[in-house]
């Protein structure tokens, strides 16, 4: 096999230029995860876990940062809205052994964005940067941050944001091409996350609308980011990973046989 170019490096892990999966809560569970890594994904994140559920001891949060080795390398996806609840969760979640942890200001979400949290995150650039001093400060593994274009149209903010995480101590950053006005609709504007890579000297990580190979190798052209991070485009199509490794060594994978579909499946 030809050697696979390299992205970067996040503390112990150095990824291979291709792409990433998404967290998603409440589908890229364990089962989920493990199924992307079997077809090539280069690595996974966790469902997001609430910073305050883990520092009251709640079972489920606890449950929700377990890794297991083929799921690595694995970062845990941590959300919250104070700074000593980041700080304390940070310091507990070491016990896990993540590969890196990420902070959530990308989830547009109704019940977490009325705590404060996710998306809301990006209306207050100061609050953002102290939540991120606060993980950085207890951490022993590198803190990332996923956010998206801004609050709405009219108030993107992208680009002085991805500055305040890099200020703040954040090792890389991922960029949904979205608003959180515009949830899941329309189409990721990817020239705004080229705008972000262009800002910033640390790692950033594109994500929107990477359906099929021929995406992820459009994004990085498009974008100049270090990594790609597939989301949705993986429903029902863990195949993607396997596409996308091949297209990145100029090659074509063969389709999924239907017996290997209904085999995944089960």
């Amino acid at each position: 096999m030809e050697k696979q170019q390299t992205a970067f490096t996040l503390g112990s892990v150095t990824f291979p230029k291709t792409a990433i999966l998404a967290p998603m809560a409440g589908v890229a569970d364990r089962a989920y995860r493990l199924l992307c890594r079997s077809f090539g994904a280069a690595g996974t994140v966790s469902e997001m876990v609430s910073v305050k559920g883990l520092c009251y001891g709640d079972k489920g949060s606890g449950e929700l940062c377990t890794i297991t080795e083929p799921e690595r390398p694995m970062g845990i996806q941590l959300f919250g809205s104070e700074p000593e609840f980041m700080a304390r969760a940070a310091a507990l979640v070491q016990q896990y052994a993540p590969d890196w942890i990420d902070i959530n200001m990308g989830c547009p979400v109704h019940k977490v964005v009325a705590t404060g949290a996710g998306s809301a995150l990006m209306r207050d650039i100061p609050l953002a940067q102290e939540i991120v001093r606060a993980a950085v400060r207890e951490s022993s593994v590198p803190v990332t941050v996923k956010f998206r274009l801004g609050w709405e149209e009219t108030s993107r903010n992208a680009v002085p944001f991805a500055k305040a995480m890099e200020e703040a101590g954040a090792a890389a950053i991922t960029v949904h091409g979205r608003t959180k006005a515009q949830l899941y609709s329309g189409k990721a504007d990817w020239n705004a996350i080229r705008e972000v890579k262009q800002a910033v000297h640390i790692p950033v990580i594109g994500n929107g609308d990477v359906q099929t190979a021929a995406d992820c190798l459009a994004m990085y052209a498009q974008t100049g980011c270090d990594l790609v991070m597939a989301g949705r485009g993986t429903y029902g199509n863990p195949f993607l990973f396997r596409e996308i490794n091949c297209a990145m060594q100029g090659k074509t994978a063969a389709p999924p046989s239907l017996e290997e579909r209904m085999e995944t499946m089960l």
